[in-house]
């Protein structure tokens, strides 16, 4: 019988704040983003998923498989936009203080006024083990944040690591777009769980895609 696939133990199972990030630049250059190439880079995105309604997003990384994190690759956009990102991806994790972190997934996600992510789980095995991070760019008092069992309205230019296993949702309840940075984070040194290769075999012998 196959393990039941664990969360890593380093994951935060509430909110973790990371503190302030300069996100001056990034804010800048993703205000100026044309409605055209958010609807052309949404409707391309890998991540269609119904409880995102009508959140829009670009897309600069993301995994190759929904089962393992460990392979990643870089969409189209990353390389205009790489030079701006990595600093404050950078930023936003240097108290986690690892040597070979990876950024598997990597995403603008922008939500309108009205606009709604309806109430669920990461379930995927790809998202048991990578650190989920928001940096909210641009947000209003009337955006709530589900996360950890509570409430949050979170602040523009604080990365925080949220917990992406447990039930969540946002609402947009406010008079403008609300738009996050989001991105998961993972140790490569970290041991890999036991789980994983059998998790894997198992799903390969079943004809399972990805």
């Amino acid at each position: 019988m196959t393990t039941r696939p664990a969360a890593n133990p380093r994951k935060t199972t509430g909110v973790r704040p990371l503190g302030p990030v300069d996100i001056s630049a990034l804010k800048a250059a993703v205000l100026a983003i044309p409605e055209d190439v958010w609807e052309v880079e949404n409707a391309a995105k890998p991540n269609r998923f119904d409880v995102l309604d009508t959140t829009r997003h670009i897309v600069f990384r993301f995994i190759d498989d929904t089962r393992d994190w460990r392979g990643s690759h870089d969409r189209p956009a990353w390389a205009q936009w790489r030079n701006l990102l990595e600093p404050v991806l950078a930023q936003a994790v240097s108290g986690y203080g690892y040597a070979r972190g990876v950024f598997p997934r990597v995403m603008l996600a922008r939500m309108p006024v009205g606009g709604i992510i309806h109430p669920h789980i990461d379930a995927g095995p790809a998202a048991k083990w990578p650190h989920k991070i928001h940096i909210p760019l641009t947000t209003n008092p009337g955006v709530v944040s589900f996360f950890g069992g509570a409430e949050r309205r979170l602040p523009a230019g604080e990365a925080v690591e949220v917990d992406n296993l447990g039930p969540h949702w946002v609402r947009n309840d406010g008079a403008s777009d609300r738009i996050h940075l989001i991105f998961e984070y993972y140790d490569a040194d970290q041991p890999e769980p036991d789980w994983l290769e059998p998790f894997l075999l198992s799903c390969s012998l079943a004809g399972m895609t990805r």
